[in-house]
C-alpha cells in the first residue's frame, strides 16, 4: 500500500466544513487523495449480510451516483459497504473508505484489493488511528461518525433493528445530515431497520433522483452518458435489453428471450466472461 500521510481536516478544502462538529478528529491519516474542493458526497452503508435485492439496489444507486459525479463514502466493511465502493469504481467515479483500523492494518483483509483499487482510482482511505495503534471494538462505531460527518447525506440500504449501521444514521441526525433509506421486504429481518427509519421520518428512496433532491444536488455533472453495453450478437443484445428492463432471474430471462436453453446459457456465459454482466446470487444476474 502507498505512503500514509497525516493531515489536518481544517487545512483540507474537502473537509473544512467539518470544523463545526465537536468530536471530529483534529487529525486524520490518509492513503490516496481527497478531492481538492467540496463536491456532492453521499455515504452509503448497510448490513454485512445483504440480500440479493440489497446488493442489486446498493450497486445500482452507488453506480448511478458516481456516474453523476457524486463521491461515494462508506466503511470498506463486508456487504453493502463493499458493494458501494465497487460500484463507484466500476462507474469511473471516486470513492472514500473510512476505516476503523490504522491504515497499516486494512480491515477486513478480504477487501485489501478493493482498498488498493480505491487508491489507484483517485480515491482515499481514511482513518483517525495512527499506524501501529491497537484496534478496539468501539472503533467500529466511532468510525461511523466520520462517515456521516464527511457526507452531505447518509443512505441506508439494508439494516437490522439492532445494527451498527443505524449508529451512522444517528450520527447523521446529530450533524444535521439528511438520512435516507431504501424500503425492503417486511419479512426480511435486514429490512426492519430501514423500514423503521422510514416510518420515523427518513426519506424513502426509490431512485437516484430522490437522493440528489435530498442533498440539494439535483443537477451534478455526468461523467459519461449512460447507455447499454455493446453486444456481440443478437442473442446477447436480447439478454442485455431484458436485464435493462429489470429482469434478473436467469430462468425468466431464458423464457422471455425465447432462446433455446443451450443457446441462452452459451450467451449468458460469454456475457459474464466479457465482463458485461455479473452474478448476483440465487440464479440472478445484473449488468455491470
Amino acid at each position: 500500500m502507498d505512503k500514509i500521510n497525516q493531515i489536518s481536516p481544517q487545512e483540507q478544502n474537502f473537509l473544512q466544513f467539518t470544523g463545526d462538529i465537536a468530536n471530529f478528529p483534529k487529525s486524520l491519516y490518509l492513503i490516496g487523495e481527497l478531492p481538492t474542493k467540496r463536491a456532492p458526497t453521499v455515504a452509503i452503508v448497510g448490513t454485512r449480510k445483504p440480500s440479493t435485492y440489497g446488493k442489486e439496489i446498493g450497486y445500482k444507486l452507488s453506480f448511478e451516483l458516481a456516474k453523476r459525479g457524486v463521491i461515494v463514502v462508506s466503511g470498506l466493511a463486508l456487504g453493502i459497504d463493499g458493494v458501494a465502493h465497487q460500484a463507484a469504481l466500476d462507474a469511473g467515479g471516486r470513492t472514500i473508505a473510512v476505516l476503523p483500523t490504522p491504515l497499516d492494518a486494512i480491515h477486513p483483509r478480504a477487501h485489501h484489493n478493493l482498498a488498493r483499487q480505491i487508491v489507484q482510482n483517485r480515491g482515499a482511505l481514511v482513518s483517525e488511528y495512527a499506524p501501529g495503534d491497537a484496534v478496539y471494538q468501539m472503533n467500529f462505531i466511532a468510525r461511523n461518525r466520520i462517515v456521516a460527518a464527511i457526507a452531505d447525506g447518509v443512505l441506508i440500504i439494508e439494516a437490522a433493528i439492532k445494527s451498527g449501521t443505524l449508529h451512522t444514521a444517528g450520527f447523521a441526525l446529530d450533524y444535521n445530515r439528511p438520512v435516507m433509506a431504501v424500503p425492503g421486504n417486511i419479512t426480511n429481518p435486514m429490512s426492519q431497520g430501514t423500514n423503521r427509519l422510514i416510518t420515523s421520518g427518513a426519506r424513502l428512496i426509490t431512485s437516484v433522483n430522490d437522493i440528489l433532491d435530498e442533498i440539494g444536488a439535483s443537477q451534478p455533472r455526468t461523467i459519461t452518458q449512460t447507455k447499454l453495453p455493446l453486444a456481440n450478437n443478437a442473442e446477447e443484445a436480447c439478454i442485455i435489453k431484458l436485464m435493462a428492463s429489470g429482469v434478473r432471474d436467469a430462468d425468466e430471462l431464458q423464457i422471455r428471450s425465447k432462446l433455446a436453453p443451450h443457446i441462452f446459457t452459451q450467451n449468458l456465459t460469454m456475457l459474464e466472461i466479457n465482463g458485461t454482466i455479473r452474478p448476483l446470487g440465487n440464479n440472478k444476474w445484473g449488468i455491470m
